[in-house]
């Protein structure tokens, strides 16, 4: 495979290029992004799992110099960094699929043999990320927007991570914390302080656990599902629609997204405390439904449950989870579950509420 430079977005309109979780016309896309025209052969669940399929199948099209992608996160940076290091790509293919598993879809296995190696690299590029740049989302604030300021990004990681790929503890300092963190959360997971209820029919899991966790701690056991209802302590809760609703998964298929507003009516209609519930748009990468959600930013909307505060609710938890899993039967009851939805698709089965 011929060498190859990252190029920002912006160059795209003057320079064909192979396109990483994004899209556009002006050369190969290789993405999971919903509608993407990404090659039928290649589909998987992540982008980064999409490159390493192409590089394994030596596809027409990585002929083209250039890589680029709009935006700056672990999917994206593996899939980028893969195709301008194909052999060590392949030679560490495994580690960087559950790397970008973990950064995308927050589902850590620890049960794989390399999802720990796979952490500590995802920690440490969400360290130097907060510690040198700016958190994921924090570019909708500035005046150069996400698809400019990536590019400084980008220019940092491709030439360190090599070293780090190789041997993650010459990085340890970076990433222990967030780690030790993750694992502290990954415990309570799975020790019986937590409780789950799985109800696939509708792709909804109730996870019932003290205090909130790191959201690779939390969606460690939600693989499979796409609606997660968080229940805390103290009538505490978040419900959301994962990432892997927003994109193409090739695994699996999925229920589309619907609206969150009859559930928050419904919600309000009972809350007796001063709050109110809100919710954000089904096109959100990770839309919540939760009281006094209207106070966060999508930055903090994405940051972890325990850097946030979750409002006790006046509502029961046991009426709680019978109101959210009687909604979804209902609102699923004629709609069944297929591969590639498009966003006209679950925009007009919106409407239909």
């Amino acid at each position: 495979m011929s060498k190859k430079q990252f190029i920002p977005f912006s160059e795209l309109k003057n320079k064909k290029a192979i396109v990483v979780d994004s899209t556009h016309p002006n050369g190969l896309t290789l993405s999971h992004w919903r509608g993407a025209p990404t090659p039928e052969a290649l589909r998987d669940d992540t982008s980064a799992a999409i490159v390493l399929n192409a590089i394994r199948n030596n596809i027409p099209g990585l002929e083209l110099p250039y890589v680029t992608a709009n935006h700056f996160d672990i999917d994206g940076f593996v899939g980028v960094w893969s195709l301008l290091n194909p052999e060590l790509a392949m030679e560490h293919e495994e580690l960087l699929r559950q790397m970008a598993l973990i950064g995308d879809f927050r589902e850590l296995d620890l049960n794989h043999p390399l999802a720990g190696e796979a952490l500590k690299l995802v920690c440490w590029i969400n360290a130097r990320e907060r510690e040198l740049f700016y958190k994921p989302f924090a570019a909708d604030n500035m005046e150069e927007k996400e698809a400019i300021q990536c590019v400084k990004k980008f220019e940092y990681f491709l030439p360190r991570f090599k070293q780090v790929l190789k041997d993650p503890d010459w990085e340890r300092g970076a990433w222990e914390d967030e780690v030790g963190d993750v694992l502290l959360g990954y415990r309570t997971m799975y020790s019986p302080a937590t409780k789950l209820t799985r109800h696939p029919e509708i792709g909804l899991i109730i996870i019932e656990t003290p205090e909130p966790v790191h959201y690779y701690a939390l969606f460690s056991r939600t693989s499979g599902f796409d609606i997660v209802l968080a229940c805390y302590d103290n009538n505490r809760y978040e419900l959301e629609y994962k990432y892997t609703t927003w994109v193409d998964i090739a695994s699996r298929p999925t229920l589309p997204r619907l609206p969150m507003a009859p559930l928050a009516a419904k919600l309000n209609a009972l809350e007796q405390s001063n709050r109110t519930w809100t919710y954000d748009a089904v096109t959100e990468t990770g839309p919540l439904l939760r009281l006094q959600g209207d106070n966060l930013n999508r930055e903090e909307a994405y940051d972890n449950p325990t850097q946030r505060e979750i409002y006790s609710s006046s509502i029961e938890a046991t009426d709680l989870k019978n109101i959210v899993v009687q909604h979804y039967r209902e609102a699923y009851q004629t709609i069944a579950p297929n591969y590639n939805w498009t966003w006209k698709e679950v925009k007009a089965l919106g409407q239909q509420d």
